[in-house]
């Protein structure tokens, strides 16, 4: 009885067929002879023997596919030598069609390796090897734009990671293996056009700054306030924690379940909060202090000149005395080493503020994947499943966009160096500029919902 080729492999015939409870085993031959001798093409040969060989196949119906293939040896008349047929379909590389591999390099993407593995029937290092294989064609097309505002920010996965976005587009560039000076200077080295970078946001960490002063000379650093605004509400913190040492332990309790009241503004405290914060700073007048401390130097961020900045720093600095100038050390000191690049801010008011957003959405792919490697997670973040439609593109267009309010002042001479408040970008192909946050977020929230959902999940 001729059993009917459901593979859908046209080339092979199935001679024999097999299913238990986790999968299917066919056997199967190829029933045409090779035209020619692989070696010299001569159309003379003749059978000497055979091996016999499996080959993995696409899973079928939640099961996973063996192929047993009966592999005939032939010997060539005119220059002797021996040669096996061909195997139609078969990976070069490994013992399983094309398809599979084709099907396991999205799906690795997608779902942590563990799982693909389970599915095929194969260990995690070879979902690994495949994985790489196909990152790597997606490696060899990606050609993002250089943003003409850089942003350089870190996160801690198992190290430093530097991560590159692009500021105005709002998406994710690349991810660096760690954040030395040297690598983050290769990496902006190799950058195409990158004399058309004029800002470049990032945190207080000098190799970044060396990086940008070494290769891109044209470009302004600027401090992302936020990592300013951040030390400001260190020194409530470290207030708050020196006098916890004195209170009572029903006093510490509260003390530290109300302590976002100090942490937020106070425009934007409601009416309970605010009562909140009025108890603790009249029983205690430190936290008054340096909570209203902290709320003047934030106002110091609504300044609308660097020139009006630098002096309300300055001022609300001499009004520090004792321990508060004690608490606000770290700030003040980072000021003073920082203070032209924080200043650019209020020339150039840009952010990296939505990378904070972006660091949790890798950790949280970090998280799923149960320790990622460092290829592995940069590769899942930057080319998921669908890469070519998640990537920010859109034509660009004759335009202007202002850079700033009014064009920027010199501070000190050449202090902040003054720049074009003006972009045009000319009519061109669509532009690709990198992933996405919100569809890092879908591929997250999708990988989530898979671990869930899978009972086969192994620890």
């Amino acid at each position: 009885m001729e059993i009917p080729n459901f593979l859908n492999l046209p080339r092979y015939t199935i001679t024999a067929f097999e299913e238990t409870d986790d999968a299917y085993h066919v056997a199967a031959e190829i029933p045409e002879r090779p035209a020619a001798c692989p070696h010299c093409a001569h159309a003379g040969f003749v059978g000497f023997g055979h091996r016999e060989q499996w080959i993995r196949d696409l899973p079928m119906h939640g099961k996973r596919v063996r192929l047993y293939l009966r592999t005939r040896r032939f010997r060539c008349k005119s220059c002797h030598r021996t040669f096996y047929e061909a195997l139609p379909a078969v990976d070069g590389k490994r013992p399983m069609t094309q398809r599979l591999v084709a099907w396991m390099g999205p799906q690795a993407m997608r779902r942590p390796f563990v799982h693909v593995a389970e599915e095929v029937g194969v260990d995690e290092a070879t979902v690994r090897d495949v994985f790489s294989d196909y990152v790597a064609q997606w490696e060899a097309h990606r050609h993002v734009e250089t943003p003409t505002w850089l942003g350089l920010d870190e996160i801690h996965l198992t190290k430093a990671r530097g991560v590159v976005t692009n500021v105005r587009e709002r998406t994710l560039v690349d991810i660096l293996v760690d954040r030395r000076k040297d690598t983050v200077a290769r990496y902006l080295g190799r950058l195409p056009n990158r004399s058309q970078i004029q800002l470049v946001a990032m945190d207080m960490w000098r190799p970044y700054k060396e990086a940008v002063e070494a290769v891109l000379p044209q470009a302004i650093i600027v401090i992302d306030k936020f990592h300013v605004l951040k030390m400001a509400n260190a020194a409530v913190e470290r207030v708050r924690k020196h006098l916890r040492q004195s209170l009572t332990p029903a006093q510490r309790r509260g003390l530290m379940h109300d302590r976002f009241v100090l942490l937020k503004r106070e425009a934007d405290l409601a009416d309970r909060e605010q009562l909140l914060l009025s108890t603790w700073t009249k029983n205690f007048p430190d936290l008054g202090e340096v909570h209203r401390r902290k709320e003047d130097f934030f106002r110091l961020f609504e300044c609308r000149s660097h020139e009006e900045a630098h002096r309300q720093f300055r001022i609300w600095e001499a009004g520090l005395a004792g321990d508060m100038a004690t608490a606000f050390t770290e700030l003040t000191t980072a000021w003073h080493h920082w203070e032209r690049e924080i200043l650019a801010y209020f020339d150039h008011p840009i952010t990296n503020a939505y990378t904070e957003s972006l660091n949790s959405l890798i950790r949280a792919t970090d998280r799923i994947g149960r320790g990622y490697s460092f290829a592995a997670l940069r590769a899942k973040l930057l080319w998921s499943e669908g890469a070519d439609k998640a990537t920010y593109r859109r034509a660009k267009v004759p335009r202007e966009r202002p850079l700033a309010d009014k064009p920027p002042t010199a501070y000190g001479g050449s202090f902040l160096r003054p720049m074009p408040t003006t972009m045009v970008l000319q009519e061109d192909d669509a532009m690709d500029y990198g992933v996405k946050l919100d569809h890092v977020e879908a591929r997250i929230q999708e990988g989530i919902s898979t671990v869930r959902g899978d009972q086969t999940i192994k620890r």
